[in-house]
């Protein structure tokens, strides 16, 4: 197990590989590495340490694997599950990755970027865009959230449906093992079956068997034309039959199908400035759909145009509004983007990030909601996602009126009633959040005895002293 660090020697060891301005020991500037997005999660910590590098990072994790120091990777501190901060009372030293924070390279002609670790997320989709290039990877947080986290939690966001999620958007990485020892990992093919994807292990491990220092992206062609659409449907059951439609006109050019449901239109609308409902009336449901052509405007706007005429001679449309410019389709997207932080001013809320099959997605939420409602009467259900690839944030709001405490002490017991649910339509209770503290041990509880052993060699082969992000995914041993 880990020592605690409490030495003021070992520390200042510590503090002289970053240079004492980039070692952080006052509470003031270490309070906001502590503090997890919801709050949910806080932790302690004697140390904030910003190396410059990646063989900084090395000379730390060389000190930590020495002296058996903790050592918990950070990067925006955007992660909903804990994964990014530090335990109370264990003396954990946090790592944040902020300062490696350059791009590297980027290649128009082989659409690669090389991208460090502390690189924010929407630097990086801008840089592409100066090329005429796309990085499609696109999240709530983009503006905060950095590449080494989003590759450590193999994140998802609002485009997987056509591009896929972190795991497909990187080629390789650049590496430092728990021993300090760098693993150069750089390779921009899209074809290497020389032996294991050591690559895939790396991402989505939350920081548990090393820290990623930086990365090769892939990008894409820039979209000739692009269309966004805004519908109100009656139910989820017609927004998939919506969704196949889409498939049917629009094939590969799908690149978005979002679900929303009234009420999180209603408090988007009431507590986002500036943020507006498109649409005159209200509808149960909606649905934003974004197509994106590689040959035109044109061609976007046929497709368009076809996935109307045949949504309404089928009866699948109550009502519509297409983008006409780029601050609309931002708009729309505002819309859906908010949904989450607009529960906050509702009061308490119990949180899911799961996914189902998608032709389960509405049996789910049928049963969900029927769940919820029996154990919890006057919860407002905020059930919104990514239509698309199954996976829906089912959100649970406290009733009106009623104690934020008390409902939020139901945590545990709402996660059970809506992961069986989920478990039986053999989905999955993690998405794109990842494990981290919140959902250790429900992943142990769930997962075969076969599988919990293997990952559990694979951290002791990667980390056998135990001190990359202790007791985050799995348990120590």
């Amino acid at each position: 197990m880990p020592t605690p660090l409490t030495d003021p020697s070992l520390i200042a060891r510590f503090a002289a590989i970053t240079g004492a301005q980039n070692a952080l020991t006052a509470a003031s500037d270490i309070a906001p590495h502590l503090v997890e997005l919801r709050g949910r999660f806080r932790g302690e910590s004697p140390l904030v340490l910003r190396p410059a590098d990646t063989e900084e990072v090395s000379a730390i994790l060389r000190l930590a694997h020495e002296t058996g120091t903790a050592i918990v990777p950070q990067g925006g501190n955007t992660g909903l599950v804990g994964a990014q901060t530090p335990s109370p009372g264990k003396g954990e030293v946090v790592l944040s990755l902020s300062r490696l924070n350059r791009i590297r390279s980027l290649d128009p002609v082989g659409q690669t970027m090389v991208a460090e670790a502390g690189v924010v997320l929407k630097q990086a989709q801008e840089a592409a865009s100066e090329k005429g290039l796309l990085f499609p990877l696109s999240l709530g947080s983009e503006g905060s959230c950095q590449i080494g986290g989003n590759l450590s939690s193999n994140a998802g966001g609002t485009a997987v449906l056509a591009y896929g999620n972190m795991r497909q958007l990187c080629l390789g990485i650049e590496a430092v093992l728990p021993d300090g020892e760098i693993w150069h990992g750089l390779r921009a093919l899209k074809k290497d079956n020389t032996g294991y994807d050591l690559r895939d292990l790396f991402i989505g491990a939350e920081g548990t068997l090393g820290v990623i220092t930086a990365a090769v992206l892939k990008l894409f062609p820039e979209p000739a034309g692009h269309e966004t659409i805004y519908a109100g449907v009656d139910s989820p059951e017609v927004a998939l039959k919506l969704f196949r439609l889409a498939q049917d006109f629009c094939g590969p050019s799908l690149t978005g199908f979002e679900l929303m449901p009234r009420i999180g239109i209603e408090f988007t609308t009431r507590h986002i400035e500036g943020v507006r409902d498109p649409l005159d009336a209200p509808h149960p449901w909606y649905v934003l759909i974004d197509i994106s052509s590689g040959q035109s405007q044109e061609a976007a706007r046929t497709m368009l145009e076809g996935l109307f005429v045949a949504a309404d001679e089928n009866g699948l449309i109550r009502d519509a509004a297409a983008a006409e410019t780029g601050a609309q389709r931002q708009a729309f997207w505002t819309l859906r983007e908010s949904m989450s932080w607009a529960q906050k001013p509702e009061g308490g809320s119990i949180k899911h990030d799961v996914s189902v099959p998608v032709a389960k997605v509405p049996e789910f939420l049928a049963r969900a909601d029927k769940a919820v409602l029996g154990a919890i009467p006057g919860a407002r259900i905020v059930a919104f996602g990514h239509l698309g690839d199954g996976n829906i944030h089912y959100n649970i709001s406290q009733p009106a009126g009623a104690d934020t405490e008390s409902f939020l002490a139901r945590w545990e017991e709402m996660n059970a009633l809506v992961h069986a649910i989920v478990l039986e339509l053999n989905g999955s209770i993690s998405a794109e959040h990842g494990i981290g503290q919140l959902k250790r041990d429900e992943l142990a509880a769930i997962r075969s005895p076969v599988e919990m052993a293997l990952m559990h060699r694979i951290k002791q082969a990667f980390d056998p002293r135990g001190i990359m992000n202790p007791d985050k995914v799995i348990a120590s041993r």
